[in-house]
């Protein structure tokens, strides 16, 4: 099993004329899924490379293709806020944002629309959701990578980082652990989808074993991930990596990372986070290299 993508993913890309959308689309239909059309206001009619039809408006295209149950926002940041409300108002039930630097008062109106409609929202800046041999929405795991990195298997896997959701992959990958579903959640200050909400639809997934997280210096979604083991929400054992505690040695004005990267009274340093989640229950590696064996010793698989 999987969660939020699977082989009866059906994707629209909006912003698919765009270089990023393009790319994200091209890899996406090679990998397997079924991306079967894009929307670009001022562009409908034409067709992609690959024959993917074109629409302007996510309407148009969900009258055509009623299947549409998943969509990918690659849009430039000062339209993505209403690229997502679109698809949200077109009950898709699956909006992937890509897009970076969106202003977080619009962020906070996506979140609240999602909130509102049922939607799952996922992003802002994330890499994309990759279940393996099953299907993908986004750019993570472009190319041949996907195939090299991904491989299907009990361990859900989810990060603030783009590149460190595949470099998890890899690493479990390269020591006999396949993923169930890798979600890249992005960095950012607020996030449609964060540890908790991601890890609750993994608690819920049979096959899914373990749960294998990426977290940040900043925000304090990691420590409400622990909550969330504590009061027993999440009972599936939990290996994370922090990433961020040499931050605690340079001087508090120093900008860091993602926008998320913000410490405020103790609470998202990443001392703070290693230590509630250790004092929940879930498992701290110092490195990524070090999750295997932390699995493989204290999950039976």
């Amino acid at each position: 099993m999987a969660i939020l993508v699977d082989k009866n993913t059906v994707a629209l890309v909006q912003g698919i004329t765009g270089k990023e959308g393009a790319r994200a689309a091209k890899d996406m239909a090679a990998y397997g899924t079924r991306v079967v059309a894009g929307v670009t206001p001022g562009k409908g009619g034409m067709a992609t490379e690959e024959g993917v039809p074109v629409f302007n408006s996510v309407k148009e295209a969900k009258e055509a293709f009623p299947e549409i149950n998943a969509t990918l926002i690659t849009v430039p940041s000062a339209f993505a806020a209403d690229a997502a409300l679109e698809a949200m108002g077109n009950n898709i039930p699956l909006v992937d944002v890509f897009t970076e630097k969106i202003p977080v008062a619009f962020v906070s109106r996506m979140i609240r629309f999602a909130q509102m409609t049922g939607t799952r929202l996922v992003g802002p800046s994330s890499v994309g959701i990759l279940s393996p041999g099953k299907g993908k929405i986004g750019s993570i795991g472009s190319g041949d990578l996907a195939k090299r990195v991904f491989s299907e298997g009990p361990v859900g896997v989810i990060s603030k980082s783009g590149g460190m959701t595949a470099e998890l992959s890899r690493i479990l990958t390269d020591n006999g652990l396949g993923q169930s579903t890798a979600v890249g959640i992005g960095g950012d200050i607020l996030a449609g989808s964060d540890f908790v909400d991601i890890a609750l639809l993994f608690e819920q997934d049979a096959d899914t074993k373990a749960i294998v997280i990426f977290g940040e210096v900043g925000g304090t979604y990691e420590e409400q991930l622990a909550g969330a083991i504590q009061e027993k929400k999440i009972t599936k054992p939990v290996f994370a990596v922090i990433a961020g505690r040499f931050s605690e040695t340079l001087p508090q004005e120093t900008v860091l990372g993602h926008a998320g990267a913000i410490v405020q009274k103790g609470r998202g340093s990443a001392s703070s986070k290693i230590r509630t989640l250790k004092d929940a229950g879930a498992w701290i590696a110092d490195t990524a290299d070090q999750i295997p064996a932390l699995i493989k010793e204290h999950v039976s698989l």
